[in-house]
């Protein structure tokens, strides 16, 4: 069995039983024995397709991400981070955000988990969004030496942890959206 890959929709599976355990127990109680009963596997399946537990968990989240920021272009910047908010639904935002919450708070602990979802999940998705950026300033509507250009990230997660934190409410479209046209284009200096 060595070198077969699942497929497409047998992995698509197992992905979404990851992530439902894992908002069910959290990560730290999520196993791989229970991964393996879910999903009618074997646990020696799961460490060949994916090693670990921080692998499978960080590979089940980026599968559980929309396209990445990187392969949006509307032609203008609002065009594009409106359309990276449009990829997902107010429900998909809200089950997304509580699941970052309880891997954020498993990271102190797990330095495999936090290197795996850094490489998987963090790195792709700020590449995609300096991607975004370089577009917007070749296109001309940012300069390349905007200050706040390096600090798009940090108000984008800010948001999010933000609202749940200040207001206790989750992230949804609409507060994203208005986030975006209020904060995030006028620092840019749109």
């Amino acid at each position: 069995m060595a070198g077969t890959r699942l497929t497409p929709e047998r992995e698509a599976e197992l992905y979404a039983a990851v992530l439902d355990l894992l908002r069910e127990v959290g990560y730290d109680a999520l196993t791989m024995d229970a991964i393996a009963a879910r999903t009618r596997s074997s646990k020696a399946t799961l460490y060949r397709q994916w090693g670990s537990k921080p692998e499978l968990v960080a590979r089940a989240m980026r599968h559980n991400k929309p396209a990445g920021p990187g392969r949006i272009d509307t032609g203008s910047l609002r065009g594009d981070l409106h359309a990276m908010v449009a990829l997902s639904d107010d429900c998909k935002m809200e089950q997304d955000s509580a699941l970052m919450r309880g891997l954020l708070h498993a990271v102190h602990d797990n330095p495999d988990l936090h290197q795996a979802l850094r490489e998987l999940l963090v790195e792709p998705e700020m590449n995609g969004l300096a991607e975004l950026m370089r577009r917007a300033v070749d296109r001309g509507e940012i300069a390349a030496d905007n200050p706040a250009l390096d600090y798009v990230p940090h108000m984008l997660v800010g948001a999010v942890v933000a609202r749940q934190l200040i207001e206790d409410r989750s992230i949804d479209r609409k507060f994203l959206l208005s986030y975006l046209d209020a904060v995030v284009l006028p620092a840019l200096g749109l």
